[in-house]
């Protein structure tokens, strides 16, 4: 989320001095290419993927274009000239004149009140483009680090496994175990096996996905460093909605369609003022039909437009007033998706963060006690094969169910940090972080 912000500070200088930033960024671009290829933090996916992906360059251009339209709102329109030449004169053989319409005082203003209010639009794209990119790199780290743990327990487990399945064959040679027993383990080899190869495609489909974000080749290498501390939410629920509320990118949008929306319902009452128009002439005399203190004139132009037809005026003020009924609606219909979003991610959450707890601190210590008793009691023949199977087995399972759970949550935090449009891992009032109960590790 620090790099997010950073980020968003950067896209500032960028937008406004273009090249100041090239040479540093490509060769920064350089080295996050040889990290992400040996071993890459988050932070170096996030900052890697500011500088080449394709929506959030394609979303900062937008904000430019917006702010470039700003001058074009705000500016009078362009002088015209006209020309009139006699081939025939009568009582002139040319006139020239240069004339500028002037529209009613403060309607300029008002149009660039609208697009004030599109360039904040714009800039919260941006924002928001930078957010969904990052949301999602966390989300494909998270998996890949899943992946990363998974095939660790099953490579760990294989080699416990072959070591059972010799134990087990030499046990029913010397009728101590079943065949049943002996088919048991090599099922159970068999089931890691496919295992291995389901996360294989599955690491591989990942990284197309996360190389997609990075605007890299879906097949180019990505390693990661070791899993990183899984935070706790530092703030409660029922805080998390007025969070979304201040915070987040789609409901401050909506607020900026509704002030776009007051600004062009102002706009529409200018509509019923005229416009002005001011002009300078010149005529060169007929020398045949003027006399010569006469043949040089120079005149002074004034008009202005007629705001005739209400009916049309009316409705430019009655579409106006429609948009900003509809951009007071949209914005509500928002805060209530956001809160039920809010409400079901912060259910997974907190069980993602229970099930955590559950499998670290109670089912897996019980699950490899149940398994060392299990060995004892075969190898001093008062239980049987199949249940030392059985214990393994029950094992690997959590500790895959343990690896699970964290990237779940890693992947829920995510998600509500995006719905909620800031960090909820330490407070923004002084940058603590909360100590919830069941802090996660």
């Amino acid at each position: 989320m620090r790099t997010w912000l950073g980020a968003i500070v950067t896209v500032g200088v960028s937008l406004f001095f273009p090249g100041a930033l090239l040479p540093a960024e490509s060769q920064e671009t350089a080295a996050l290419e040889e990290r992400i290829s040996r071993g890459a933090s988050l932070p170096d996916l996030i900052q890697y993927a500011y500088q080449t992906n394709p929506s959030v360059k394609a979303a900062r251009e937008g904000w430019r274009a917006v702010i470039g339209r700003y001058r074009v709102e705000t500016a009078l329109p362009d002088p015209e000239v006209t020309s009139n030449y006699y081939p025939k004169p009568l009582m002139a053989e040319f006139d020239v004149m240069i004339s500028q319409m002037i529209p009613f005082p403060g309607k300029l203003t008002k149009a660039g009140e609208v697009v004030e209010a599109e360039a904040q639009t714009a800039r919260l794209e941006l924002d928001k483009a930078l957010r969904d990119v990052i949301v999602g790199i966390r989300e494909s780290y998270h998996e890949l680090l899943y992946v990363k743990d998974a095939k660790r327990i099953v490579a760990l487990t294989r080699d416990l496994l072959d070591h059972l399945r010799k134990v087990g064959e030499t046990a029913y040679a010397q009728n101590r175990a079943t065949f049943y027993d002996v088919t048991k383990a090599q099922s159970q080899m068999a089931q890691l096996q496919f295992d291995a190869i389901l996360l294989e495609d599955l690491e591989q489909t990942e990284k197309a996905q996360l190389n997609a974000l990075l605007n890299r080749p879906p097949g180019a290498e990505i390693r990661l460093l070791n899993g990183e501390h899984l935070p706790p939410v530092a703030y409660k629920l029922e805080e998390l909605f007025g969070v979304a509320h201040k915070y987040q990118e789609e409901i401050r949008m909506a607020e900026t369609q509704i002030n776009k929306a007051r600004a062009r319902v102002g706009l529409a009452k200018y509509e019923y003022g005229p416009s002005f128009r001011v002009g300078l002439s010149y005529a060169r005399g007929n020398p045949g039909e003027v006399s010569p203190e006469y043949r040089d004139s120079v005149g002074v132009q004034f008009g202005f437009s007629i705001p005739l037809w209400f009916n049309k005026n009316a409705g430019r003020l009655d579409e106006a007033r429609a948009e900003e009924q509809k951009a007071l609606w949209m914005k509500d219909a928002q805060v209530n998706q956001t809160n039920a979003l809010i409400r079901n991610l912060y259910f997974r959450l907190k069980n993602s963060e229970r099930l955590i707890l559950l499998y670290r601190d109670q089912l897996l210590p019980q699950a490899a006690r149940a398994m060392g008793i299990a060995e004892t009691w075969f190898r001093e023949k008062q239980g049987s094969f199949s249940d030392f199977v059985e214990t393994e087995s029950v094992y690997y399972n959590f500790q895959l169910s343990l690896a699970r759970a964290k990237a779940d949550y890693g992947k829920y935090l995510a998600q509500i940090e995006r719905l909620c449009g800031l960090t909820l891992t330490r407070r923004a009032e002084n940058g603590d972080a909360g100590t919830p109960e069941g802090r996660p590790r």
